[in-house]
C-alpha cells in the first residue's frame, strides 16, 4: 500500500510539470453560475456558434427557459433557430455522418463536456487557438493539438499565431514550448469583451452538466442551517436534563 501511495503521489506531482511542458497550463474560468445573465449569453453563443456542429442531447430547451427565466417565445426567437418544439431537445442539424466525412470524427455531444473536461479546461481550450498552414483546417490548438474542430469563433477573437520557445535537452535533443499568443487580425470583439464570452460560453456548458447545481447548493446550505439549529437546541436539552439527573 504504502508503495501504491509513493506512486501515486509522484504521478500527481508530475502532472503540473507535464502539462507545463507541453504548454497546457490551464487558466481559471472563474464561472458563476448563479449569474443568469451570463448563462443567457453563454445560451446565445452557443446555439449560434456550437450546435452548428455540436448537440447537448440530455437537455431540452423548455428547462433551459425555465431556469434561465426565458418564455417560450423568447426560446423560439433567439435559442430555435431551426424550429422546433420547446420540449425538443438540443440536437445539432449537422447530419452525423457528413461530420464524419468532413471532419474525420463525429463532433461530440456537449451535454456533459463540462463534468468530463472541466471548466477551466473549457475556458482555456476556446481562447487557444492559432493559425497553422499545416493543419486541414488551417488552426491548432495549444490544449488539445492536432484538434478536428476549426475555430468557430475566429469571427469574435479575430486570428492569432502561437510563439513558441525552443528547448533544448542534454542529449543536444530540442524540443518546444509555447511562449505567448501574437495577434494578427482584430475580431468583432475586443481581447476583454472576448474574454467575457469565453467565460459565458464556459458558464452555460457547466449549467448544462449540472442543471440543478445551484438549488442543490441552497438546498444543502438550508439542511446545514437547520442541523446547526438543531445541534443547539439539542444540547441545551441535553444540559437541562443532565444538570436534574447531578
Amino acid at each position: 500500500m504504502r508503495k501504491f501511495l509513493c506512486v501515486l503521489a509522484l504521478a500527481l506531482i508530475s502532472l503540473p510539470a507535464l502539462a507545463q511542458d507541453e504548454g497546457m497550463t490551464l487558466q481559471h474560468a472563474n464561472i458563476n453560475l448563479s449569474n443568469t445573465a451570463s448563462l443567457q449569453r453563454g445560451a446565445k453563443f452557443f446555439v449560434n456558434y456550437c450546435m452548428g456542429c455540436h448537440s447537448a442531447r440530455y437537455v431540452r430547451y423548455n428547462r433551459v427557459g425555465k431556469d434561465l427565466g426565458l418564455t417560450d417565445v423568447q426560446l423560439e426567437s433567439y435559442l430555435m433557430l431551426a424550429g422546433g418544439k420547446a420540449s425538443d431537445t438540443m440536437v445539432s442539424a449537422m447530419p452525423q455522418a457528413d461530420a464524419k466525412k468532413w471532419f474525420g470524427i463525429p463532433p461530440p455531444d456537449l451535454s456533459l463536456e463540462a463534468e468530463s473536461r472541466g471548466t477551466d479546461w473549457i475556458y482555456t481550450y476556446l481562447q487557444s487557438f492559432y493559425l497553422d498552414p499545416k493543419s486541414a483546417t488551417g488552426v491548432n490548438n495549444v490544449v488539445f493539438p492536432h484538434t478536428a474542430m476549426p475555430q468557430v469563433l475566429w469571427e469574435l477573437q479575430g486570428t492569432q499565431k502561437a510563439i513558441f520557445t525552443t528547448v533544448k535537452n542534454p542529449d543536444g535533443s530540442t524540443y518546444e514550448v509555447f511562449n505567448r499568443f501574437e495577434q494578427v487580425t482584430p475580431g468583432k470583439l475586443t481581447p476583454e469583451q472576448f474574454d467575457k464570452a469565453d467565460r459565458d460560453i464556459t458558464n452555460f456548458l457547466a449549467y448544462m452538466g449540472d442543471p440543478i447545481a445551484i438549488k442543490s447548493r441552497d438546498l444543502g446550505l438550508k439542511v446545514i442551517g437547520f442541523l446547526i439549529v438543531f445541534f443547539l437546541f439539542a444540547y441545551l436539552l441535553k444540559r437541562e436534563i443532565w444538570k436534574k439527573i447531578h
